[in-house]
C-alpha cells in the first residue's frame, strides 16, 4: 500500500517539541495547520502554538506564524474550527496566570508541587478572518462549567487542570469542542480524568467574539468515564455525528481497552460507556494513547489506534486503522468496525507516533501524525483506504505463488512481504501440514493437538516459532488460517476466517516481531509435506490476501 514507513512521510516541522499537527482547508484552498512547539522539550517554559499553511496538500509550508508568544507563558495544545462564513478560530490552553507550580502527589514529586504548568490554567481562543495569515491580537476565555472533579483538585475548582487534543465537530450549526478535565497530577502525570463538551449554538453566524454562548455538556456534574472501579483515567475523548443526529465517542483508558458512549439529545446525556467492540463482540485493544475517529466525505468513518492490550504510554507503532459504517437498530444509528489494517510504522518499535489527524483533498487522503519531535503528512493509497470498508475477497488482483513455487524463491524476509493462506481442517490436529525445510532453513506449518497453528521459519541461523492461539482453532470445524510476514513493520500476524487475531486474554499483542536480519528460507524446491488445502502464498501487503 505504498510508503507506510514515517520516514518516508513530508516533512512538516522537526526543531524540538512539536505536536497535534492539526490541519483545516480554508476558504483559499489552502490548508492551515498549528502546532504546539517548544525549542526544548514538552511542557517546558516557551511552549506555544504556531500556524503553518500549505497550498500544496502538505508538500511544503509557509507563512509561520505565532498563534501565541513563546515569551508568554505557556500556551498548548491547539485545535482548529472553520465556521461557515469562513473565520477560523484556534482553541488552546494558556497558563494567563503564568502560574509556576501545582500541588501534586507525592510520590512522584517529593516536595508535593508538579513545575509542569501547561495542563491548567484557561481554555482560550483566538481567530483568523484571513485564512491564517494573522491573528487577533486578543485572546478570549470560554467559560467551563464546574464539575465534581474541579470541585475535588487541590485548588477546590479555584485553578482546573484540563486540556484537550480532540478536533471540535459540528452537528445542528453548533460547535461541540473536546476538553479533558483533570483532578490531580502525580504518578504518570495525569492521575484522573474525564470527558466533557463545550457546546456553542451561535458560533457560526455571531461574529463579535464576546457574544458567544457556550454550555458545558454533558448535563450534571460527571464527565465521559468509564467505572472508576475498572480505572479513573478516561481522556483524550474523539467524538463525530451520525446521521441521525446522535454523537459518538471513544477514548483512551488504562483498562487495556477503548470505551466509547452514544449521545442520542446533542450530547446532554450519553449511554453507559462500554469497551468499543468490533461487529463479532470481540473487545478493541488499545494502550493509553491516543484514539481518534473521523467521519469521511462519504458519510464513512476511519478509527485510528495502535491494536494491542498495554495499559501505559507505550508501544505506538504501528498505527492501525479500521473503517466503520453506521447500521441501523431499533435505539438508533451505531457504527459497525471493519477489521484493522497497518497503515504507517517506524523501523525502530520505540518510537512513537500519534495525535494524528485526517484530511480529504480532490478525493485523496491524507494523515498527519507526530513523534513529539517530528511532525508529517502521509499521502496514502486510495485504494488500501477504501478497502477498509469492503469484505476482504480471496487474493483477487495479487501475485500469488504456488507452494512449489515458493520453494524455489530466494526469499528475504526482511526484504519480501508475505501473506500465506490455507484451510484446516479437524483432521488436521496433531499433525505437520507444510514443510520445505531443509538443513535447518525453510518454513514449517504445524497444528498443534488443541487446534493452535504453529508456524516456523528459519534462514539456517536464526528460527522463530509464530503461534495462531485463535479459540476458534480449538473446536472441530474447518477454518481458513491466513498468516503474514509484514516486513516493514516486521512482524507477524494471524488471521482466522478473516477476523483478525489479537491475542485474546492470553497475549498483549497479536502482532510478533521478528529480526529485520532473517535472511533467505527458501528450502527444499519442493514441499516434503505438503497437506493443507488451498494453499496460497501471495506477495505484497495486505491482511486477509
Amino acid at each position: 500500500m505504498g510508503n507506510r514507513n514515517i520516514r518516508n512521510g513530508r516533512e512538516i516541522r522537526a526543531d524540538g517539541y512539536s505536536d497535534q499537527p492539526y490541519v483545516v482547508k480554508t476558504d483559499d484552498g489552502h490548508w492551515l495547520l498549528t502546532v504546539t512547539v517548544c525549542n526544548t522539550r514538552e511542557g517546558e517554559s516557551g511552549q506555544h502554538v504556531l500556524s503553518m499553511i500549505s497550498c500544496d496538500k502538505g508538500l511544503t509550508w509557509c507563512d509561520e506564524t505565532p498563534v501565541s508568544s513563546p515569551d508568554l507563558p505557556e500556551s498548548s495544545y491547539s485545535v482548529l474550527y472553520k465556521t461557515s462564513y469562513g473565520r477560523v478560530y484556534c482553541f488552546y490552553n494558556f497558563n494567563a496566570d503564568n502560574t509556576r507550580r501545582i500541588i501534586g502527589t507525592n510520590p512522584p514529586f517529593s516536595d508535593g508541587f508538579c513545575r509542569r504548568v501547561d495542563t491548567q490554567g484557561h481554555f482560550v481562543f483566538k481567530y483568523s478572518d484571513d485564512n491564517g495569515k494573522t491573528w487577533s491580537q486578543e485572546w478570549y476565555e470560554l467559560p467551563v462549567r464546574t464539575f465534581d472533579v474541579d470541585r475535588i483538585n487541590p485548588y477546590k475548582g479555584e485553578i482546573k487542570f484540563f486540556w484537550n487534543v480532540g478536533k471540535p465537530m459540528t452537528l445542528n450549526n453548533s460547535i461541540y469542542l473536546p476538553l479533558i478535565k483533570v483532578r490531580e497530577f502525580g504518578v504518570d502525570f495525569i492521575c484522573y480524568s474525564e470527558g466533557v463538551l463545550l457546546k456553542c449554538e451561535n458560533i457560526n453566524s455571531e461574529r463579535d467574539p464576546e457574544k458567544l454562548v457556550w454550555e458545558t455538556l454533558p448535563d450534571g456534574n460527571v464527565g465521559i468515564r468509564a467505572p472508576q472501579e475498572l480505572g479513573i483515567v478516561s481522556e483524550e475523548h474523539s467524538y463525530v455525528p451520525l446521521s441521525d443526529g446522535s454523537i459518538f465517542c471513544v477514548f483512551r483508558t488504562t483498562t487495556g481497552h477503548p470505551w466509547c458512549a452514544y449521545s442520542r439529545d446533542g450530547g446532554h446525556t450519553f449511554s453507559d460507556p462500554e469497551p468499543m467492540k468490533f461487529a463479532d463482540g470481540r473487545l478493541f485493544k488499545h494502550p493509553r494513547a491516543a484514539n481518534f475517529i473521523w467521519k469521511c466525505e462519504n458519510g464513512k468513518y476511519i478509527y485510528w489506534f495502535h491494536n494491542h492490550g498495554g495499559r501505559n504510554y507505550d508501544d505506538r507503532n504501528p498505527v492501525w486503522l479500521c473503517g466503520a459504517k453506521e447500521v441501523e437498530t431499533p435505539d438508533g444509528l451505531f457504527l459497525s468496525f471493519g477489521e484493522p489494517q497497518i497503515v504507517l510504522y517506524d523501523p525502530n518499535p520505540n518510537v512513537r507516533m500519534s495525535y494524528p489527524d485526517l484530511v480529504e483533498e480532490d478525493g485523496e487522503y491524507f494523515l498527519t501524525e507526530t513523534q513529539k519531535t517530528v511532525a508529517r503528512v502521509h499521502p496514502l493509497d486510495k485504494k488500501f483506504v477504501e478497502s477498509l470498508w469492503e469484505t476482504p475477497a480471496p487474493c483477487d488482483g495479487w501475485k500469488k505463488v504456488s507452494a512449489s513455487e515458493l520453494s524455489k524463491k530466494s526469499l528475504a524476509i526482511s526484504e519480501h512481504s508475505l501473506t500465506f493462506r490455507f484451510d484446516v481442517c479437524p483432521e488436521d490436529k496433531g499433525n505437520l501440514l507444510f514443510s520445505t525445510m531443509d538443513y535447518g532453513k525453510g518454513i514449517e506449518i504445524r497444528r498443534r493437538i488443541s487446534g493452535e497453528i504453529e508456524l516456523i521459519v528459519s534462514d539456517g541461523q536464526r528460527t522463530y516459532l509464530f503461534i495462531n492461539d485463535d479459540l476458534l482453532l480449538t473446536d472441530d470445524k474447518k477454518h481458513t488460517v491466513t498468516a503474514v510476514f509484514d516486513s516493514g513493520v516486521a512482524a507477524v500476524y494471524f488471521a482466522t476466517d478473516g477476523r483478525f487475531c489479537d491475542g485474546g486474554d492470553k497475549r498483549q499483542f497479536g502482532f510478533t516481531r521478528f529480526d529485520r536480519e532473517l535472511k533467505n528460507i527458501s528450502g527444499l524446491s519442493e514441499p516434503s509435506v505438503n497437506k493443507l488445502e488451498n494453499f496460497i502464498c501471495c506477495s505484497g501487503i495486505h491482511l486477509y490476501d
